[in-house]
């Protein structure tokens, strides 16, 4: 597996600040992608135990929040086996920091029903993850005043909640600033 990028502090990926790991490769290859040199999973540099350790050294600080894995595509078939060795890890040493993955895989019709890659490593991937950002990029409903979304078709995913229910369920924190009134 290949990675475009490491951000050590990144408050545009999830709640707080967070370390950020951009993977390369990508099957779909949206119009008017944001980071198309990453849809080629021979882009960037080779995801070695320096990089993970990089990751975990990043993380050591009570300001970081936790880790984001975008992309390109994290649950893509060649990076899953990387990403979930990472995450274990991750987890291992940082049980109380989240996890977000930004995926362009619908999370019902394809990751739920086990279309991608290798199913038992997608579940123990899933296992690991506190939300995923669900969908496609859809260049023509951008949408740059919502935090962590890009597109309106997108979904933040709270993960454990959905795989009890057996389908995917919203974060609670999205759901409830949208019920709030705007401030005058």
């Amino acid at each position: 597996m290949n990675y475009g990028m490491l951000k050590k502090h990144d408050e545009q990926v999830g709640p707080g600040a967070r370390v950020a790991l951009f993977v390369c490769g990508c099957l779909h290859h949206c119009p008017g992608c944001l980071n198309p040199k990453l849809c080629d999973a021979n882009y960037g540099k080779t995801f070695t135990g320096d990089v993970i350790d990089s990751i975990y050294r990043a993380s050591n600080h009570d300001y970081i929040a936790g880790l984001s894995i975008l992309g390109g595509e994290p649950l893509a078939p060649e990076c899953q086996p990387m990403v979930l060795k990472m995450m274990q890890r991750f987890k291992e040493i940082y049980p109380h920091k989240t996890i977000w993955c930004f995926s362009g895989y619908d999370f019902d019709k394809e990751i739920l029903a086990g279309k991608i890659g290798n199913w038992e490593i997608t579940q123990k991937i899933l296992e690991l993850v506190d939300v995923i950002v669900n969908g496609v990029f859809h260049e023509n409903e951008k949408t740059p005043e919502h935090p962590y979304l890009d597109s309106a078709n997108q979904k933040l995913i709270d993960v454990k909640k959905s795989l009890q229910a057996g389908k995917a369920i919203l974060w609670e924190e999205v759901k409830a600033a949208a019920a709030k009134p705007a401030q005058a």
